[in-house]
């Protein structure tokens, strides 16, 4: 489902416009994005939770040329996902 799929389903379950259910998901976008930029964890019930992670720096090795090289420090985004939605995914098998 890309983005239009899901703008379109999400008025159509709303009964808004395409613009407002447009909107909407954009809102939500940008707060997420600010809570996460802000250090802050993002739950969702029933769906997961999403965390900024520090990875510190490391050394890794080139297997060709057998070269070190240092790999800075990054941020990196991680989702859990809810007990809820695992037992749906393990209980709902797709051949049924």
């Amino acid at each position: 489902m890309n983005n239009k799929e899901y703008i379109g389903e999400l008025s159509r379950r709303l009964g808004y416009t395409n613009k407002d259910a447009a909107r909407l998901v954009t809102s939500f976008v940008d707060i997420a994005k600010n809570e996460l930029l802000d250090g802050k964890t993002l739950v969702i019930p029933n769906f997961g939770t999403f965390k900024v992670k520090k990875k510190s720096e490391r050394i890794s090795i080139n297997p060709v040329t057998r070269q070190r090289m240092l790999i800075p420090p990054k941020l990196t985004l991680t989702y859990k996902p809810s007990m809820t939605l695992k037992d749906k995914l393990k209980n709902d098998s797709p051949n049924e």
